[in-house]
């Protein structure tokens, strides 16, 4: 298949849900991780359309979401510093940190600026030379090449007002933290597809062998979705546990090799904070001692006060699987899209904003 239309066909959708429906007999609850793949379920209602023995739940995987509050507050103190312009993704704008957010901060005068690319901030930066900038590096392992290539650029060109303010986090290390922890029961894993075009399917390998659970990565189309439910509802019925790729035109067994050397050129892997899931070992990037002169956290001081959390908000929760959006006291009521009060309804990708738009009267 070629065209996007083959992916949205309805006839082959239904082909699919014929043979999951006569195959799926064990009760199985499915995690998809990535945030793409949540609006696309819940945009083509392909919970509702499962058999009652599949439940699916969603994981930690946008990566705005899970950008701890402390962090949100950093960005929004460097905001603040005189003489700095803080460059970032659309999405990170609306997230709200503890008492304010970057939005807040520009309507105040800082200067703060939409990116599309970590290439426009370094050009910004070569046209700003008595600014600092600063990109903020959200993401998970697909942008954070984009960030080290900026780097390399920056480097290669003597562009010395450059700063990554290093907040990339990495997939494998959260899922493992999440079924460690035992709050989730998982039969089966939609592993992501942007993410594993980049890392490929062996990093996920441990993740079958060591827990047991069935993993298949999938694009992002309802047939590519459907695909992947069949697959990893074979292996459940067959009580295998292994890694398979349904998004075979985006992800390639070994990932992309020029991708992953760019990343390991630049960083290294360290403690990140995830939001509900407090601070991981080795689960994000930080620059290495060749880039140093790059880190916004040695270029600057940033100084913020303790975190706070907004009242009632479950997105930590909700991040983790514990808990689904409609649990939450402020969902669709004082929290929405357009007064949203936790990052899972701001993100286009959040759980909650799927919800909200496509949800329907699911109670999952």
């Amino acid at each position: 298949m070629r065209f996007i239309t083959e992916f949205r066909s309805s006839k082959l959708a239904s082909g699919l849900l014929s043979q999951i429906r006569l195959r799926s007999r064990i009760p199985a609850r499915l995690m998809e991780f990535c945030g793409g793949h949540t609006v696309a379920i819940f945009k083509h209602g392909i919970r509702q359309m499962l058999p009652s023995t599949l439940e699916m739940v969603s994981g930690p995987g946008c990566p705005v979401c899970v950008t701890a509050n402390a962090d949100i507050d950093r960005a929004i103190a460097l905001s603040q510093i005189p003489g700095v312009i803080i460059t970032t993704f659309g999405d990170m704008l609306k997230i709200p940190g503890s008492r304010s957010s970057l939005q807040e901060s520009k309507a105040s005068g800082a200067d703060v600026r939409m990116v599309y690319s970590t290439m426009d901030a370094v050009k910004i930066a070569s046209e700003n030379t008595d600014k600092s900038i600063v990109f903020l590096g959200i993401g998970f392992e697909t942008t954070a090449p984009t960030v080290a290539a900026s780097v390399i650029q920056a480097k290669e060109r003597g562009i010395d007002n450059y700063y990554v303010l290093s907040l990339n986090k990495l997939c494998p290390p959260v899922i493992r933290a999440i079924l460690d922890s035992g709050e989730v029961r998982l039969n089966g894993l939609v592993c992501p597809g942007h993410v594993s075009a980049i890392i490929g399917s062996y990093p996920w390998e441990v993740i079958a062998r060591e827990y047991r659970i069935p993993c298949v990565i999938s694009g992002f189309e309802p047939v590519d979705i459907l695909q992947c439910v069949s697959m990893l509802v074979d292996q459940i019925e067959q009580g295998e546990a292994k890694v398979e790729i349904a998004y075979r035109r985006g992800v390639r067994p070994e990932g992309n090799p020029e991708a992953i050397r760019l990343m390991e050129k630049v960083f290294e892997p360290a403690p990140a904070r995830w939001r509900g899931m407090g601070e991981l070992p080795a689960s994000g990037l930080k620059l290495r001692k060749e880039y140093r002169q790059f880190d916004a956290e040695l270029a600057f001081d940033i100084a913020t006060e303790p975190a706070q959390e907004p009242v009632g908000c479950i997105c930590g929760e909700i991040l983790r699987g514990t808990k689904v959006p409609r649990d939450c006291p402020l969902f669709a009521g004082i929290c929405t899209p357009e007064h949203p009060v936790g990052p899972c309804m701001v993100s286009s990708e959040g759980s909650c904003s799927a919800h909200y738009l496509y949800g329907g009267n699911l109670a999952g």
